[in-house]
């Protein structure tokens, strides 16, 4: 079966194609793959057609993949925010598309993006070719209500004020990938699973449930990230409107633009820039550091109560697959949690692995996330 995957992000259109069949048990190479720029600046009409440009290059052109648009058996889309309706993928109908489009104000950035990309399959598929959507809040939905209520009003949570969380396909595809690394069963297993790219999650996952995470009602919430600030003393924010005059469309900027990585650092967003400017004798720099992995650290405190133990600490994502000196500063000092890295390993290889010492009773694993192939997963356990 081929199934084409849209994943669609607030300035980018990325799309797959994969081949999977009832032995594909391990994630594969796409047969396709596409990823084009679509600055929020763009017209409707030019995201559109740009979109159409790219997908028209699987059956048309110099190197099609396939003979024609019809060998395409059903398309998966990733959704930012399906709210309190969705705890699983879901095929698309008119009702859904509509409820999806209801969430814009939680996801502004993303759900409009998602339908488009739709609609636009329609268009081009026709509308008997199944289609899902592929829930990034769906994993978490199985929260139990102590770890999803803020402690705010009770009107709040009537009007679907609450802790939905974000990430949630790359924290299932890396909690599936651990069991298979580890040899074991998933139902028998206590993870944390840290997310760690410009934007940054932790998922403590029991049994293959999410039983918590770091996001929040939006993305904002949690650890701290490249832009954003994460989770700050809501006080801050009531001081700043009423003292300095700040208004709603300013704090936007401020929390998720210019805070973070960046904002503290005055360097960049980008933790390989920072860590260069560590080296120069930057303190701004290292402030930014060391307040990163402070809340990496404290999160993983977090998530590990709610647990009652560990079987593995995972690191994915672009800082999380990439940076070395971010697993080792993370994991220093928890030995008394019987997590032990191995430097050696941590600093070399490539690929899925296990960094953690042989006697470290606690694992600690490399995954490279792949939240395109889990879409396409997801869209065949639907149709089977």
């Amino acid at each position: 079966m081929k199934i084409l995957v849209l994943n669609a992000g607030s300035s980018s259109q990325k799309s797959c194609l994969y081949e999977i069949t009832e032995d594909s048990k391990e994630p594969s190479q796409p047969l396709w793959s596409a990823d084009i720029n679509m600055p929020p600046q763009m017209t409707r009409s030019d995201r559109r057609s740009s979109l159409e440009q790219m997908l028209q290059t699987l059956w048309a052109g110099d190197r099609p993949v396939i003979a024609d648009r019809s060998a395409i058996d059903a398309v998966g889309h990733r959704v930012v925010h399906g709210g309190q309706y969705y705890d699983q993928t879901t095929r698309i109908d008119a009702q859904v598309k509509s409820t999806i489009a209801s969430l814009t104000p939680l996801a502004p950035a993303h759900n409009p993006a998602n339908l488009e990309g739709i609609e636009l399959v329609e268009t081009l598929l026709g509308k008997q070719v199944p289609q899902f959507a592929v829930f990034d809040t769906a994993f978490h939905r199985q929260m139990p209500d102590a770890a999803t209520i803020y402690p705010g009003p009770y009107d709040w949570i009537k009007t679907g004020i609450r802790r939905y969380g974000f990430h949630g396909i790359s924290h299932e595809y890396c909690s599936d990938r651990a069991a298979q690394l580890l040899g074991r069963d998933l139902k028998e297993l206590r993870l944390i699973n840290c997310h760690l790219g410009n934007g940054c999650s932790l998922a403590a996952i029991e049994s293959g449930i999410s039983i918590d995470t770091t996001m929040g009602f939006t993305p904002l919430e949690g650890l701290m990230m490249g832009t954003r600030s994460g989770s700050i003393d809501p006080g801050i924010l009531i001081y700043l409107m009423r003292e300095r005059g700040y208004d709603g469309i300013t704090l936007d900027r401020l929390l998720n633009q210019e805070s973070g990585l960046k904002g503290l650092s005055g360097v960049s967003h980008d933790l390989r820039e920072i860590q260069r400017a560590i080296e120069a004798d930057n303190q701004r720099a290292k402030l930014a550091w060391d307040v990163y992995i402070h809340r990496i650290r404290s999160g993983i405190g977090a998530m590990l109560i709610g647990l009652g133990g560990l079987d593995a600490l995972i690191f994915t994502a672009g800082v999380g697959e990439h940076q070395p000196a971010v697993r080792s500063a993370v994991c220093a000092g928890l030995g008394f949690l019987g997590v032990v890295i191995d430097e050696t390993l941590n600093r070399s290889g490539r690929g899925d692995r296990d960094i953690a010492t042989a006697d470290s009773p606690v694992r600690i694993l490399v995954i490279q996330t792949q939240e395109d192939w889990q879409i396409a997963k997801n869209c065949w356990d639907s149709l089977h």
